[in-house]
Formats: C-alpha cells, sequence, structure tokens
C-alpha cells in the first residue's frame, strides 16, 4: 500500500490564514497515557503536534479499540469540530510526552465564518486531512479483521 503524508498546515494553508490561526492558541503538553478524547465526546478545540507521537483509535464493538494512525510533528490531531454536530468519530491518546498548539475550536470557526477566504481554504485542508484519515481506517481494519486473502481495496 502506498501512503501519501497527512497535509500539514504549513503547506496547506497560505502564509496569512496559518499567521491568524496562531495568534487564538496557546501551548499545551500531555504526558504519555494521556487521553485528548473519546469517540462521542464534544469537539471544542483542535491541535497541531509540536513534538511527541499521538495514536488515533475507533471503537470496535467486543474487541479493543483499532488504532487507526499514529500523528507526528505538524500533523492535525481532530477535524470532527469543522464539522456538525462537533462530535469526536475517533479517540486520541498521547503515547509519548506531546507538546502541542491547541486551537478553540468555535473561534476558528467564527474566523472562517469572517472571512470566507480562509473558511474555504481550512476546510480544503481538514477535508484533506479527513479524506486521508479515513483511507487509513479502512485499511486497518481492513488489516485487523478481514479474512486473509479476501481482496484488497486500491
Amino acid at each position: 500500500m502506498i501512503t501519501t503524508p497527512t497535509p500539514s498546515m504549513l503547506r496547506a494553508l497560505p502564509a496569512e490564514h496559518r499567521e491568524r490561526l496562531m495568534r487564538v492558541t496557546r501551548e499545551v503538553s500531555f504526558p504519555q497515557g494521556t487521553r485528548l478524547f473519546e469517540e462521542g465526546g464534544k469537539a471544542d478545540r483542535f491541535w497541531i503536534i509540536r513534538t511527541g507521537t499521538i495514536e488515533l483509535d475507533m471503537h470496535v464493538p467486543g474487541r479493543r479499540p483499532a488504532v487507526i494512525e499514529t500523528l507526528r510533528h505538524n500533523e492535525l490531531v481532530g477535524w470532527s469540530w469543522l464539522f456538525t454536530p462537533h462530535v469526536w468519530h475517533l479517540g486520541a491518546g498521547a503515547t509519548t510526552l506531546v507538546r502541542a498548539y491547541e486551537f478553540d475550536a468555535t473561534a476558528v470557526r467564527s474566523m472562517c465564518r469572517e472571512d470566507p477566504a480562509m473558511g474555504h481554504a481550512v476546510t480544503q485542508w481538514v477535508g484533506d486531512v479527513l479524506a486521508h484519515r479515513l483511507r487509513s481506517a479502512r485499511t486497518r481494519l481492513l488489516d485487523l479483521y478481514a479474512p486473509y486473502g479476501s481482496g484488497s481495496y486500491v
């Protein structure tokens, strides 16, 4: 399987939009083992990882959560904040000490409404990340649970 990197904010957004977003951020850290969010919880913030790793996982009935993807430096953690009903679709936990920029989702959504060009750019960026995560989730779940030799998705 060929994988493409998750689109980073640095590559995806024009400098002026990145600068505006960085004005509403705060630096946070999470010790190893910290759960950032759980499936079904309120998606009211998101993060860009500075250092460390975070695993995204999905609840699988009757089994332990399936790790879908491991995120690292400059990657977006969380996309559910942008789309109604603003509820997490996955869970996330720090597998190492994590330092990140944390963004208030309400403030960012407001900025996007006030500046349609910024809203379009942010939506495109997050949409690209979402598409990547859905492909990763599908592939990972097939790897874990599909019968051997059942075919592959291209």
